[in-house]
């Protein structure tokens, strides 16, 4: 877990100890300084993650201090430190970078609370910055598959991207891939290196969607210790993705549609309007107008949000993208898990093609996920694949399987056996990986009937 660096500066030392023995506590490595000279040289020196500041300090003020900081290191937090009759240079000095202030006598909950929160703050931008110069680097995600459904679905995609459509709604089962098509909506249009942000709308409280949405005020709410921007803020330019829209609860989908009328909104206990400009892309898994008819979604939401409609096919509905698809995992897991497995056998093709995917692409990974991290062959094989896809495919037999009847005098087994590993080595040119494929079995197999029958020394 990385350790947070804080430098306190106050030219009180009981000040600078009492903080530094608490936050010591915490775990953050802290160093002090008792003027803004020393805080400037330490600033320069120990590169901190976050700085207490007092603004009234001896020589250079903390309001000039600050600046130089920013100067120097825009990435650095700053929290400024006042007495109640310094709150307007408290404020100037939001206005000039701070990321927040506490007035003396402070409480220490309260400080632990806004510093834990500014450098939560700051490892989220870092990470935006991170992903976009990678997104930027490698460009939108990948969309597998060679179907008629997805080249009419990355037709669509491509104009989307290039349009200024403000709202997009993806309709489709889960599993299919409805992020990653905001994604590669997102990276490939001019908004590309702006900001994504996803929220799953089901998996926040409805008491909190508002304030992850808008953001709040400090003091808006008990909870409420220092001012928080909303994900509409912090994606300005770029795009909110709004998964599971569905789920959504009645009175926050009014405050949506009023967003969505102007893109404009104010924090929790604010009164400041702000305008920003976001595309919004919203997903869900549930058929709407049944939700509509249901009223549990409001109906001039719906229409608000389909300006642009997507429906995502079900694995099902493009069996020909299954095995491409899995290929592509199976180079994913090689790389994440220094596996070497190069291609999947014939009958669990057969078995993969025939299975009906109900989790769709996303149980599709995790069954390759699996397969690799079990099996330690070259080849993907049927006894690789969960056992309730193998019973539920039941693929039909081969024609060979079919057209073979054991005679009335019988066989003997091995010779058969030996004839197989000698055809299916001829057939490969001797290629010992191809013909365990054509035959089902990993390598470890195959070599092992090969020395049974003299094929290798």
């Amino acid at each position: 877990m990385k350790q947070y660096k804080l430098l306190v500066v106050d030219d009180e030392h009981l000040i600078r100890w009492s903080l530094e023995q608490n936050l010591k506590k915490q775990g953050y490595d802290v160093v002090t300084a008792g003027s803004g000279e020393d805080a400037l040289r330490m600033v320069r020196e120990e590169q901190p993650d976050l700085v207490l500041l007092d603004i009234q300090l001896p020589g250079i003020s903390g309001i000039d201090v600050l600046e130089k900081i920013k100067d120097h290191d825009d990435d650095i937090i700053v929290v400024m430190v006042t007495a109640n009759s310094g709150l307007e240079n408290a404020v100037n000095a939001m206005r000039l970078g701070a990321y927040d202030y506490v007035s003396k006598p402070f409480n220490l909950d309260e400080l632990s609370i806004i510093v834990k929160k500014a450098l939560e703050t700051s490892d989220l931008k870092q990470e935006v910055v991170r992903l976009r110069t990678e997104t930027k680097k490698n460009g939108p995600p990948n969309i597998i598959g060679e179907s008629p459904q997805i080249k009419l679905l990355m037709e669509i995609l491509g104009k989307v991207a290039r349009s200024e459509a403000s709202t997009v709604l993806v309709q489709g089962e889960s599993g299919t891939g409805k992020e990653l098509v905001a994604k590669w909506i997102h990276y490939s249009s001019n908004r590309a290196d702006k900001p994504f942000i996803a929220i799953n709308c089901a998996a926040v409280p409805a008491t909190l969607l508002e304030s992850e949405l808008f953001g709040h005020e400090k003091g808006a709410f008990t909870d409420a210790k220092a001012t928080k921007k909303g994900l509409f803020e912090l994606a300005d330019s770029g795009t909110v993705f709004l998964d599971e829209i569905g789920d959504m609860e009645m009175g926050m989908q009014a405050k949506l549609l009023r967003f969505l009328e102007d893109r404009s909104f104010r924090r929790i206990g604010g009164s400041r309007v702000f305008t920003v400009d976001v595309r919004i892309i919203s997903a869900t898994n549930k058929d709407l107008q049944k939700s509509i008819e249901e009223k549990t979604f409001r109906n001039d939401l719906y229409y608000r949000l389909k300006v642009i409609p997507i429906f995502l096919p079900s694995l099902r509905e493009r069996k020909e993208d299954i095995i491409p698809l899995a290929l592509h995992f199976i180079g994913m897991y090689n790389r994440d898990f220094n596996k070497k497995v190069q291609g999947i056998a014939g009958m669990a093709e057969s078995v993969m093609t025939d299975y009906g995917w109900p989790g769709n692409v996303r149980e599709l990974k995790n069954v390759i996920e699996r397969a690799i991290i079990l099996g330690n062959d070259e080849t993907l094989l049927l006894e690789h694949l969960p056992l309730e896809i193998v019973t539920k495919a039941a693929p039909q037999p081969s024609s060979q399987e079919s057209s073979f009847r054991l005679p009335n005098e019988g066989i003997d087994i091995e010779e058969v056996e030996k004839d197989l590993i000698r055809q299916a080595l001829e057939m490969t040119e001797w290629n010992q990986s191809k013909a365990a494929k054509k035959l089902s079995l990993s390598i470890d197999a195959f070599r092992y009937r090969m020395k049974k029958f003299g094929y290798l020394k």
